[in-house]
């Protein structure tokens, strides 16, 4: 490989780096034809790009990069695999779901640039499965925010309901109001008789 190559690659790489939103670097040596084609397989279907590269020329891609790759270099031994997605825990999934279908050890996860936060091992699999996209969170602030709204808009509603419904009961129940004007009339009544019985003996 001369020079031009090798500058293309890393022209290549270094462009690759800059519109990739997460990063994860990968070792899956060992793995014989069929196996990498299983793999490569599930890294397309939930939409992971898979490139194996050299160490070397990816180095200088990396810090070529406007991102901060800081500590990532010491991953940069034997085989290096990326697996880069637009959703942040997509290529942890693959690499967990393919290891627990064929109970090998590889893919083995060396490192990530994930979501701009940097990880390092093989311990740190099962936490970027767990890991939601910026969106995601932004989904579940909103759905948050969104909850006491709503809450004020159903007793707003149910409120409603029940002054519609007493509305609708006085109408459907006229003689109510009709008998209660009658036997205030008749009290009334009642009442002045009364005061025209006492103002005759009175007289008398």
């Amino acid at each position: 490989m001369n020079r031009e190559q090798k500058n293309k690659i890393v022209s290549t790489l270094t462009n690759h780096l800059a519109e990739s939103k997460n990063i994860y670097f990968t070792d899956i040596a060992g793995l014989n034809s069929e196996q990498t084609y299983n793999l490569r397989g599930m890294c397309f279907e939930k939409g992971v790009n898979v490139s194996v590269v050299k160490n070397t020329l990816l180095k200088i891609a990396m810090e070529a990069s406007d991102k901060d790759f800081a500590n990532l270099d010491v991953v940069l031994k034997g085989n290096t695999t990326l697996m880069t997605a637009d959703v942040a825990n997509a290529p942890a999934k693959v690499i967990k779901a393919f290891l627990s279908k064929t109970k090998l050890d590889k893919p083995a996860l060396k490192g990530g640039h994930v979501e701009e936060s940097i990880y390092l091992g093989h311990d740190q699999l099962d936490t970027l499965v767990s890991l939601k996209s910026k969106e995601e969170l932004i989904g579940d602030v909103l759905m948050l925010l969104q909850s006491p709204v709503k809450n004020l808009l159903s007793s707003l509603s149910s409120a409603k309901s029940n002054i519609t419904g007493i509305l609708k009961s006085l109408e459907q129940n006229p003689v109510t109001n009709t008998n209660n004007e009658s036997n205030d009339k008749k009290s009334s009544d009642n009442e002045d008789n009364n005061d025209k019985e006492s103002s005759e003996e009175e007289a008398n």
